[in-house]
């Protein structure tokens, strides 16, 4: 996306004659460019031509298979010239041979006794060694897998992301989770046709999510670009919907065709050209500059290019995803052993039987209400008076007399 579209191509069937030639197939083409394999035979076929980025890996490829051929052309070339080599230097040793002194120990070539009595191992050690042939090449482990594609893509990518959130710190942890969830699922992106778009789309979902919004880190927006063009083109990008400005970003930015765009938006085709032809316009209205494809095109790589976003190092992205995916293994394990442990002592303390539960109480009927007690009968008064008037104390009290 940050380079120029001009790179010049070889036409179509010089195009597939040096893939052939390297003995590629348009799947590892297509892996090699970040592309599918549909898009390497259009290519080859005229139908369609790169834009962007893609022209510009794909030109880098051709360059390198054709530089391979020619070393490959100067290898054979070599090798015949060591074929020819030996014939040449076995008939200047019979001449040599010739002017050694006749006797005994004197090998001739007019003494055939002599020439079966040679060394075998004299005669093998005169002759050319086999030329070397091509090293096969060794399959990549799945780390290096994962850090080659993360060194072709990640730093393209941060700056795309950039260019949809207009924050830094963003897009470059948008990268480093949509590469994180990329290695956890590796063996689904490795066998995907396009690991590179599996992990873009994944990027631009997370850097478009409206949860991020409620984050404290990104209340408040980031400092704009320094220069007033970039300023203004930023702020128009962030101003169109979000579905704009993807299509946008992919088919003028990173240059896909427009079925790939729509692929990749989950969108149809009439769908993404619309949308394409809405922010083409918002953006010519606010900057009537940019009006050209082409143009706009130079700008959006221009101004990914002003800010100087990094990514981090493969090795880090690797790390911190299997951090990730530990600690969310362990989580899940101890809410699993919680849930267990909670439906055991449910099991252990519930009661065996059934035990009906205690109806409420009702009212009964028919009983007299309780009456206070009536005032003292002249017997009782009389008794009052004799226990109050007695000691509290004494003999009296202990064992008292009958009278």
């Amino acid at each position: 996306m940050t380079q120029s579209p001009a790179s010049p191509l070889p036409s179509p069937q010089e195009r597939r004659r040096l893939r052939e030639a390297c003995s590629l197939t348009q799947a590892q083409v297509a892996v090699r460019v970040g592309v599918s394999s549909e898009t390497v035979r259009a290519w080859e076929s005229g139908r369609t031509t790169p834009r962007g980025g893609r022209r510009e890996a794909y030109a880098r490829l051709l360059t390198l298979l054709a530089e391979r051929e020619q070393e490959r052309e100067q290898e054979r070339a070599g090798d015949q010239e060591a074929v020819a080599k030996p014939e040449v230097t076995g008939h200047q040793g019979g001449a040599a041979r010739n002017t050694r002194p006749a006797g005994p120990a004197a090998v001739t070539p007019e003494h055939p006794a002599a020439l079966a009595t040679e060394d075998p191992a004299a005669i093998r050690a005169e002759e050319p060694p086999p030329a070397p042939g091509p090293r096969p090449e060794l399959p990549l482990t799945p780390a290096q897998a994962f850090d080659a594609l993360y060194a072709f893509c990640a730093p393209a990518l941060v700056r795309q992301t950039y260019l949809l959130t207009g924050r830094r710190e963003l897009a470059r942890e948008s990268v480093e989770r949509a590469f994180q969830l990329a290695w956890q699922r590796w063996p689904e992106v490795a066998r995907d046709r396009d690991p590179a778009g599996w992990v873009r789309a994944t990027a631009y979902d997370f850097a478009l999510s409206p949860w991020h919004r409620l984050r404290p880190r990104y209340r408040h927006p980031e400092p704009p670009p320094s220069d007033a063009s970039d300023r203004a083109l930023l702020d128009v990008l962030l101003k169109l919907p979000p579905p704009q400005r993807r299509t946008l970003l992919l088919y003028d930015g990173v240059g896909l065709d427009l079925p790939e765009t729509a692929a990749e938006t989950e969108a149809t085709t009439p769908a993404a050209a619309n949308r394409l032809l809405h922010a083409r316009a918002a953006i010519a209205d606010r900057l009537p500059g940019l009006s050209d494809p082409a143009e706009l095109h130079h700008r959006l790589a221009e101004l990914a290019v002003t800010e100087r976003l990094r990514a981090a190092k493969p090795t880090m992205v690797r790390d911190g995803s299997e951090r990730r995916a530990r600690f969310w293994t362990r989580a899940a394990i101890a809410f699993t052993v919680a849930l267990i442990g909670t439906t055991a002592l449910t099991l252990r303390t519930a009661p065996t039987q059934y035990e009906p539960p205690v109806p409420p109480g009702a009212t009964v009927r028919g009983v007299p209400p309780r009456v206070a007690p009536g005032p003292l009968s002249d017997k009782e008064l009389k008794l009052r008076a004799k226990l109050r008037g007695e000691l509290q104390n004494g003999p009296e009290r202990l064992a008292p007399h009958v009278e």
